[in-house]
């Protein structure tokens, strides 16, 4: 019970990784507030029959949950979902940013509406609710933060200029939360899924690489990032914040963050014609290739 009488916001909890996240921190002992409207995969629809479920299976099984059905997308939405929890629990110790949607599209074809609609989700969804919910823990004097974020912002994807921006977009939200909040012993952390979930399922499978990736995916289940979930959002996580955490199934691995590599110097002051000169028997050496290879997930677990 890691998360005893702790109240949890889960948006986007009624599928995939937002369910089992939302399953796991009921049983660790914790109130949940499981935010879903019940949208399609690409934000159209609406329904409270998800979320409704997710609800109805916690409290068979002993919990104490509540369901909301408003959309992150909005600072009212943000509010809506926090004035759930609060009406039903009279509190918000933990708040998972996990609702998203995809519309995927190559940069030449993307329409503006396209871009507006996975940003406001994944982006301004997480700020949203993260705003609403602030002022609370810093009163309270505790609080988590859990965003999701993905390989296709960390590292890039065809086809997802939108969804790249915006989870890298929360990388960014997450560490200044985290310094932010840090004096009032709020953390705030990300990780990054891998796990075959429904909007997994919209990954073209055209070529011999891409179904190659698919069927690993499909042998990824969303219950495996639970676990980081809940001890991120536990007493013993306190003193990790602003990191970034993959789960690859029964691995767990922490990013690297954006520091300097390596620097050139010139006494001068730098030019073109200088810079064209030098630049191949130095920096170009360290240039990252241009690619999702899963290659840069390779590695020796430690455990």
């Amino acid at each position: 019970m890691m998360l005893k009488d702790k109240v949890a916001v889960v948006t986007g909890g009624a599928g995939g990784i937002g369910c089992e996240i939302a399953l796991l921190m009921a049983r660790e002992g914790a109130k949940v507030v499981v935010n879903d409207p019940g949208v399609n995969v690409d934000g159209t629809g609406s329904s409270p029959e998800p979320a409704d479920r997710v609800v109805a299976e916690i409290k068979a099984q002993g919990g104490q949950a509540a369901a909301n059905y408003d959309f992150v997308a909005t600072m009212a939405g943000g509010q809506a979902i926090v004035k759930t929890a609060l009406d039903h629990f009279c509190r918000v110790d933990i708040v998972v940013n996990n609702a998203g949607i995809l519309r995927d599209r190559m940069i030449f074809n993307m329409t503006e509406e396209e871009w507006d609609a996975v940003l406001d989700t994944h982006l301004k969804g997480s700020f949203a609710v993260t705003r609403a919910v602030a002022p609370l823990m810093r009163e309270q004097k505790w609080g988590r933060f859990i965003s999701m974020t993905s390989s296709s912002g960390l590292v890039g994807n065809v086809g997802q200029a939108n969804y790249a921006a915006a989870k890298l977009g929360i990388v960014g939200l997450t560490r200044v939360v985290a310094l932010d909040m840090a004096r009032y012993n709020v953390t705030a952390n990300c990780i990054s899924p891998f796990a075959w979930t429904r909007m997994s399922g919209t990954i073209p499978a055209e070529t011999e690489a891409q179904r190659e990736r698919v069927e690993k995916l499909k042998k990824l289940s969303p219950a495996h990032v639970a676990p980081l979930a809940v001890f991120l959002a536990s007493e013993d996580a306190k003193d990790i914040s602003g990191q970034v955490f993959g789960v690859r199934g029964h691995e767990i691995m922490l990013f690297n963050q954006m520091r300097p590599m390596r620097t050139i110097h010139h006494g001068e002051g730098w030019t073109p014609e200088r810079l064209a000169k030098i630049f191949p028997g130095t920096l170009r050496h360290h240039l990252v290739p241009l690619e999702t290879s899963p290659q840069y997930f390779n590695y020796d677990p430690l455990v």
